[in-house]
């Protein structure tokens, strides 16, 4: 028969009911450090700043997704693409050989887990670029939808707190929708996607959008969320 427990007794056992919970959790250290990924287990999120303008604001944007991303998991490499300066034209039936044969391989790794696309706002739309990048992705939707049942992340910059960044965002999702990719928002203060504003004395600097910036944030750590809840296991 189990003796009674008293105060004294309970604190008595104490010491070793601390020392279980003590081993209990060095052993879920040593399973989680066992199971750390390696790089054959890494899943790529490809982040795209489709400005003209390279190394700008649109860049830093995708940049701080991807940081945010990389948040959610160790397993997650991310790469940034800055379109600026490279000459990519718009689909056409007949090939065409420009800037985008290099980005292709990249577009078809099969360790590729989603993207981030970022575009500034011209005009209420889209840039040109970011248009021409949507539709030369035509080769991962034959023979097979390369794309398809991953996610998109999509951020826009302008020079007005609300400069048609919503509307940017839903024309890549849509252009995206083409490929079978999954739309992702972010949460609160980017529920559509990061919605960034380069104003300012210095229209390159970002850092003083702080609402801007974390909405960035915010949407990759989401997108790396569904990265990670639709990889293979």
């Amino acid at each position: 028969m189990e003796p009674k427990v008293t105060r004294r007794r309970f604190c008595s056992l104490t010491p070793i009911a601390t020392l279980t919970v003590a081993a209990a959790t060095t052993a879920a250290s040593v399973s989680s450090t066992a199971a750390e990924p390696g790089a054959d287990d890494a899943l790529i999120l490809l982040g795209v700043a489709c400005s003209p303008r390279r190394g700008k604001t649109t860049a830093a944007a995708v940049a701080k997704a991807l940081e945010g991303a990389r948040e959610w998991s160790p397993r997650i490499r991310t790469e940034l693409i800055d379109l600026g300066g490279l000459r990519i034209a718009g689909w056409t039936p007949e090939p065409v050989s420009d800037d985008f044969d290099a980005l292709l391989p990249k577009l078809k790794d099969p360790r590729l887990g989603g993207l981030i696309i970022g575009s500034p706002c011209y005009f209420r739309s889209l840039s040109s670029l970011c248009k021409a990048f949507i539709e030369r992705c035509m080769p991962l939707r034959d023979p097979v939808m390369a794309l398809a049942n991953k996610p998109i992340g999509a951020l826009a910059v302008a020079g007005n707190r609300n400069g048609g960044q919503e509307l940017v965002i839903q024309q890549i999702h849509a252009g995206m929708i083409s490929y079978g990719m999954l739309p992702v928002g972010g949460h609160s203060p980017a529920m559509l996607g990061g919605t960034l504003w380069n104003n300012g004395a210095d229209r390159d600097d970002l850092t003083k959008d702080v609402t801007g910036m974390e909405s960035a944030r915010l949407l990759g750590r989401h997108v790396g969320e569904c990265l990670m809840r639709l990889a293979p296991k």
